[in-house]
C-alpha cells in the first residue's frame, strides 16, 4: 500500500460557473472571493494542505477564452513551478477541453498534477457539483505515491467522480454532471469511496528532475472544416485554401472517408501543392481514422492529407497550435503530427 505526503497547492480561478454565488441581496449570481476559498469549502481544511489562490484579472468567461489565456497560465505555473506540489485550474466547462489539451502540449518536461476542473451549476447553490469536483482536484493535485512523486504528473480534468487525461477530453453534455468523457482513452483515476488511481494509464516524466520547460508561441492560423452532406465547393476551397490559413483540421465521417467528386480532392490537393498541413479526424465520438479502410480515405491520403488517428479535435487543435508555433516549415510540422507527444494519440 503506497503513502502519500500532501503539502501546497495552488488554485487558479479564470473564471466559469464554480466560481459563483449568489449575492443575498438582490439574488443574482456573482464571483466570489477565492482568497476565501477555505470558508467557501470547509472541507478542504480536512486536508491540512497548504492551499493558495490566484484570480484571473479579469475573469474569463468560457466562451470567451483565447490562446493569450493559455499564454499566461503556462508562465504562471512555470514562474510558481517550484513553490508548489500541484495545480488545481477552475475553469468553465464550454472551452475546457481546449484549453487542458493546449496545456498539455506548452508544459514539457511536467512532473507535477494540473488539474482543470469547474462546475455545471455554480458552487453556491445547494445542488452544486463544485464542491465535490473541487474537492477531489485538489485531493488528485496533492497525491502522491511512495517515492514522493505525483500520482498523476499530468494535465487533466476532473469532473463527476472522473479524472480525464486532459488532451483526450471532450465535453459531452451541456446539461448532466458528466459533461466531460474521453471515448479512446480509459479514465486516469475514479473517484468512490476512495480514489482508484489507473496507474498504467497515467503518463510519467522521462525525467522527474528535469526542468519545467514552456512553450508559447502558438500559431492560431487554423481552421476546422467539419464535412457535411451538401457541403459545397466554394465552401470547401475557402476553408482550405485561403492564404491565411496555415492549417486545416477537416472532420469526416466514420474512419475517415469523405465525398468522392473530384471537386473535393481537387481542393484538398489544392491546399496540399500550396504547402498547407492538412489533418484529418473523425466525426465520430469514438473511433480512429483509418485512411487505408476504403477509397476515399486512400485518396484523401494520396492528396496529401495526414491522418490524425483517434485524437479528438480539441487535441489536434492544441497540437497543431504548438507545433506550428515551434516552426515555421510545415513539412517538419506533418512529421510531428502522428508522433505521440502528450498522450494524445494511440500508438
Amino acid at each position: 500500500m503506497t503513502t502519500q505526503t500532501r503539502s501546497s497547492i495552488l488554485m487558479v480561478y479564470t473564471g466559469g460557473t464554480i466560481g459563483m454565488k449568489q449575492d443575498p441581496q438582490d439574488l443574482t449570481l456573482k464571483p466570489f472571493d477565492f482568497s476565501q476559498i477555505l470558508e467557501e469549502v470547509p472541507e478542504l481544511q480536512k486536508f491540512a494542505l497548504r492551499i493558495d489562490s490566484y484570480t484571473f484579472d479579469p475573469l474569463i468567461d468560457s466562451s470567451d477564452v483565447k490562446p493569450a489565456m493559455w499564454q499566461e497560465l503556462a508562465t504562471l505555473i512555470r514562474d510558481r513551478y517550484d513553490s508548489y506540489d500541484g495545480f488545481v485550474v477552475l475553469h468553465g466547462t464550454d472551452t475546457m477541453a481546449y484549453s487542458a489539451s493546449a496545456l498539455s502540449f506548452m508544459l514539457e518536461n511536467l512532473a507535477k498534477p494540473v488539474v482543470f476542473t469547474g462546475s455545471q451549476l455554480p458552487i453556491g447553490v445547494p445542488r452544486t457539483d463544485g464542491k465535490e469536483n473541487l474537492i477531489s482536484a485538489v485531493e488528485i493535485a496533492s497525491a502522491k505515491d511512495a517515492d514522493g512523486h505525483a500520482m498523476v504528473p499530468e494535465v487533466s480534468i476532473f469532473f463527476n467522480s472522473k479524472l480525464l487525461r486532459g488532451n483526450r477530453s471532450t465535453k459531452v453534455s451541456s446539461e448532466d454532471f458528466s459533461a466531460f468523457a474521453s471515448p479512446d482513452y480509459p479514465p486516469l483515476a475514479e473517484a468512490g469511496i476512495s480514489i482508484r488511481y489507473n496507474t498504467p494509464a497515467i503518463r510519467k516524466p522521462q525525467s522527474w528532475d528535469a526542468p519545467l520547460k514552456i512553450w508559447t508561441s502558438l500559431d492560431t492560423r487554423v481552421s476546422i472544416l467539419k464535412i457535411h452532406p451538401g457541403i459545397t465547393p466554394h465552401l470547401m476551397r475557402h476553408f482550405l485554401c485561403d492564404p491565411q490559413t496555415r492549417a486545416v483540421i477537416i472532420e469526416t465521417y466514420g474512419s475517415g472517408n469523405a465525398p468522392s467528386g473530384q471537386w473535393f480532392l481537387d481542393s484538398v490537393e489544392e491546399a496540399s501543392r500550396m504547402g498547407k498541413v492538412v489533418m484529418n479526424v473523425t466525426q465520430c465520438l469514438a473511433g480512429r481514422v483509418n485512411m487505408d479502410l476504403y477509397a476515399t480515405g486512400k485518396a484523401l491520403k494520396r492528396a496529401g492529407v495526414v491522418s490524425g488517428g483517434d485524437m479528438t479535435t480539441e487535441g489536434a487543435l492544441g497540437k497543431l497550435f504548438c507545433l506550428l508555433g515551434r516552426n515555421p516549415d510545415n513539412e517538419w510540422v506533418k512529421a510531428r503530427l502522428g508522433d505521440d507527444l502528450m498522450g494524445e494519440i494511440s500508438r
